[in-house]
């Protein structure tokens, strides 16, 4: 009896601990709830979370009209989560950077701008210590013209997904992925032409991911005009609602 009471005892316990793992927060209208808490800095956009040899990092694009920049131009830096130190800017005159961890070696993708503001050529930059770094043109696609970058590893093999606003007929409308794949993440070899998403809207930026057989590719999609609506009685919560 005694024995019997103690398994009940536990299987209530186990109940209880579910319940509460599994109850999330949510706001008036039964959404889940997001809580405004601030921002790490202003200005700051492009920028990565990435886990390097166990410690958190943010790669970070420095844009030239960025506050602080004393560089005064663009440039890639790496930010330790735990400290707020960063690594000595490097990368200077690219622009869109994206970070990359595999293995003991950082990869971080950018973009050139002899576009003025975007170009036809990725390049990615490479480090084992987060103070030398090697680099190679990844991309060089005439009349091109590229944003944002991404990669993530599929088995055997590496797949960028590079944001492009043209050529027209394969952009759509801006702005639209394409992909790349390579074996070694110097060569690569485009996708098809038709291998897009999506021309039929805005859809960017773009951060493509691989688990178990499967791509997820996460992004902003703008349908028609947004507003930031305050709840009443919510003063901390702010939700973004697609107006049709």
């Amino acid at each position: 009896m005694k024995r019997k009471c103690e398994l009940m005892t536990i299987l209530l316990m186990l109940v209880m601990l579910v319940g509460c793992v599994s109850a999330s927060p949510v706001d008036q209208l039964g959404r889940p709830l997001i809580r405004k808490l601030g921002t790490i800095d202003c200005d700051m956009v492009e920028t990565t979370p990435i886990v390097f040899k166990g410690k958190v990092y943010r790669c970070e694009w420095v844009r030239k009209s960025y506050k602080s920049n004393k560089l005064d131009e663009n440039y890639f830096r790496l930010v330790d989560r735990s400290t707020g130190k960063s690594t000595p800017p490097f990368a200077l005159g690219y622009v869109f950077a994206s970070a990359f961890v595999d293995g003991n070696t950082i990869y971080v993708t950018g973009t050139s701008t002899e576009g003025d503001w975007t170009g036809q050529q990725v390049e990615i930059f490479a480090s084992k210590d987060l103070k030398k770094w090697q680099n190679w043109t990844a991309l060089d696609l005439n009349g091109f013209g590229i944003c944002n970058t991404s990669i993530c590893k599929a088995d055997d093999r590496y797949v960028m997904m590079f944001e492009i606003h043209k050529p027209k007929e394969q952009a759509g409308v801006a702005f639209t992925a394409r992909f790349a794949t390579s074996k070694d993440l110097h060569n690569w070899k485009l996708t098809k032409p038709e291998c897009v998403y999506a021309k039929d809207r805005y859809t960017a930026p773009h951060c493509l991911r691989y688990l178990k057989g499967y791509y997820y590719d996460f992004y902003l999609v703008q349908l028609g005009m947004y507003e930031v609506l305050q709840l009443p009685q919510a003063p901390r919560q702010l939700h973004v609602l697609p107006l049709n």
